[in-house]
């Protein structure tokens, strides 16, 4: 898949699919306007979430994520929320370590195993 592709089905199979209202959402922009990511605060079926989290390749290793993903914690938190749920993929430690830094604590692991 091109990037776009990619983009608009992970937006349709999961993120257009959040309870949530679209104005939770934010893009993070240096002062001059430039996008370097955005943050996808939202509710799932289940809990308040940090649907996805992204910094541009170009403006990775700037720490912008530690802002970007403040941003998302706090809209949820002005909602009232008693907690708040995130993920990612075990092979992504910069941005486990970005939680942890948050004061996100790791409660559970998840395996998907898959078969030909």
């Amino acid at each position: 898949m091109t990037p776009r592709e990619a983009a608009a089905h992970h937006y349709e199979d999961e993120l257009a699919h959040y309870r949530s209202p679209r104005d939770w959402w934010r893009v993070a922009t240096l002062p001059d306007g430039t996008p370097v990511g955005f943050v996808t605060p939202a509710r799932n079926d289940y809990n308040p979430i940090i649907g996805y989290l992204a910094v541009l390749p170009e403006h990775r290793g700037r720490g912008h994520i530690h802002d970007i993903l403040a941003e998302g914690t706090r809209v949820l938190a002005a909602q009232g929320v008693p907690h708040v749920r995130a993920a990612t993929d075990l092979g992504n430690t910069p941005m486990a370590a970005a939680f942890h830094r948050a004061g996100y604590t790791t409660f559970e692991h998840v395996i998907t195993m898959t078969w030909p």
